[in-house]
């Protein structure tokens, strides 16, 4: 087994533009046609937007407590293991490698090869080849060291910003045509208030997905246990200051039937607000945000393998966990995620794995958010560099909200948390044999 390490070259900028970069994806620009499909009304949606942000922040600082008081590469499947042993941990390890990673990485791809072929008004034979393309050469910097996707995260981050801003300057000061009301603006539709705002909160969830995984890259920070909470918290928090106020925009500037299920919603309200030429400043926008999106969700979807091979907990870990001489990376585990992304993009079942690993992964989430307490009482004399501030109110807000989602999720699409949860318990069989194999 190699005795090298990964470097400690990852700062608090670096760790902050993660989270943000990571999340601030395509979401941003596509969700405000489901929050609206499904609450139909202007201020609810605002409404769904900001509690969904308050609720990711609440697990992003619950998480955070575990991320600095065990700051291993590995993220998420360390905390399970000190919480609960080691099946739990494994569990989302294998959820994460199979399908979590990959298919985000998946449907970026193809959402950057949508948005690029329109862009240069391209044949849609191209689409797919553009989309491995990208997906692949986010991979290669990777492999070139930690340093290298850490700074095209802080740079896709500052770049991506600038379109935002300026939507979100001209959209403030334009005069909009649409007015603003808390309760829905039709009445056609059978859903009532609740299950409206349930469905609309549910897709801001979708929106803000991505923060948990900043924990994979804990061994590679300067300083994880310093500056890993102030970036998980900061990081949501600048999030959902953007998402409020780009959604806020949109709805002033669109009423709310133009923007309820158009998926290019977006660069329609752009164009509103700058002319002809708005549509193509989102798209540009749109193919920044997603580049980095990608490269957040690759950066640190790498590690999962790595750091459950170096326990020999999967097949194949002899190779999983060898690391570059030249460049600290795990470029096995870079090449397998980026191969299960491929056959993902070349299949074409995108949303349905993404959807279905959201909901499972905030299963894991909810059983995180109580391991904080768990691990409170259990092993109080573990070092703790930061605490959760108002214990035990914001993990409980954390557990509710979580709860809240996985409920609402098996009500409204139950064969699709079924199949999640069959695809995850595969992995019990695959983590007793390991198990068996090393003994």
């Amino acid at each position: 087994m190699q005795n090298v390490k990964l470097e400690r070259n990852i700062g608090l900028f670096s760790a902050f533009s993660t989270v943000m970069g990571t999340v601030i994806g395509a979401g941003v620009f596509f969700k405000v046609a489901s929050v609206t499909g499904s609450t139909h009304s202007a201020g609810m949606s605002l409404l769904a937007w900001f509690i969904g942000g308050l609720l990711s922040i609440c697990g992003g600082l619950t998480s955070a407590e575990l991320a600095a008081a065990i700051p291993e590469t590995g993220g998420a499947i360390k905390y399970l293991e000190v919480a609960y042993g080691k099946l739990p941990g494994f569990l989302l390890g294998w959820a994460q490698v199979l399908i979590y990673f990959p298919a985000n990485i998946a449907a970026l791809s193809i959402i950057f090869g949508t948005q690029f072929v329109n862009l240069f008004h391209l044949s849609t034979f191209w689409l797919l080849p553009i989309a491995i393309i990208t997906g692949a050469s986010l991979t290669i910097i990777n492999l070139l060291g930690s340093k290298y996707g850490a700074r095209l995260q802080s740079l896709t981050l500052i770049i991506k910003l600038i379109p935002i801003a300026v939507i979100i300057l001209f959209g403030l000061i334009s005069h909009g045509s649409a007015s603003i009301s808390f309760f829905p603006s039709s009445t056609s539709t059978s859903n009532n208030i609740l299950v409206g705002f349930s469905g609309g909160l549910l897709a801001t969830m979708f929106a803000y997905d991505g923060w948990l995984g900043i924990g994979t890259i804990a061994g590679e920070m300067k300083s994880p246990k310093k500056d890993l909470p102030k970036a998980i918290g900061w990081g949501l928090f600048g999030i959902m200051v953007v998402y409020l106020l780009v959604n806020f925009i949109f709805l002033k500037t669109l009423p709310i039937n133009q923007l309820a299920g158009n998926l290019n919603a977006a660069s329609l309200a752009s164009k509103h607000i700058f002319g002809a030429l708005g549509g193509k400043i989102v798209t540009i926008g749109i193919l920044i945000s997603v580049y980095g999106a990608i490269n957040g969700y690759t950066m640190t979807g790498m590690r999962v393998p790595f750091a459950m091979a170096t326990e020999d907990s999967l097949p194949m870990s002899h190779l999983l966990k060898k690391i570059s001489l030249k460049t600290y990376v795990p470029y096995n585990a870079g090449l397998l995620q980026i191969t299960i992304a491929i056959l993902m993009m070349l299949i074409g079942s995108f949303d349905l794995l993404t959807d279905m690993l959201v909901f499972v992964m905030w299963i894991f989430n909810v059983l995180i958010f109580l391991a904080v307490i768990k691990l409170r009482h259990q092993q109080p004399e573990l070092e703790r560099p930061y605490q959760v501030p108002l214990y035990p109110i914001v993990p409980i807000l954390a557990i509710i909200g979580g709860f809240f989602i996985l409920i609402t999720t098996i009500i409204t699409q139950t064969l699709l948390a079924i199949i999640g949860i069959i695809i995850t318990l595969l992995g019990i069989p695959v983590y007793y044999l390991s198990k068996h194999k090393n003994n």
